[in-house]
């Protein structure tokens, strides 16, 4: 596999746990640590059309202020979540795992097997 890069938070236990299987798998990932790089609008929309996803598939609510913000009403825009997700990175669901064969919001963590 020439590619494979996870968003990761290190205190995420799903996140953990799908990286440690992708070692276990004998991979090891990009490991981007996204609440500390922080996310550049193309990049969220460039994941997001990997995915096949909104927004909205892919935003954390809990633990979040995302309902403070208005962020999970159905008729907040994709553009309003990503600007959001830009100022607030904690506010996107995780992990997210690329690889050749596409990208997926690994919750469960052994949704990663589908891309390995």
């Amino acid at each position: 596999m020439s590619s494979l890069t996870i968003y990761h938070n290190p205190n995420c236990g799903t996140s953990r746990n799908t990286l440690a299987l992708l070692r276990e798998k004998g991979l090891e990932p990009t490991v981007v640590e996204y609440l500390k790089e922080g996310w550049t609008k193309d990049q969220l929309k460039d994941l997001l059309a990997k995915m096949d996803a909104s927004a909205h598939d892919v935003l954390r609510v809990r633990g979040t202020n995302a309902e403070a913000l208005g962020l999970t009403d159905p008729g907040a825009s994709d553009d309003m979540l990503i600007a959001a997700m830009i100022i607030e990175p904690i506010l996107v669901n995780r992990p997210i795992v690329v690889s050749d064969k596409g990208a997926a919001l690994c919750r469960p963590a052994e949704l990663v097997l589908g891309l390995i």
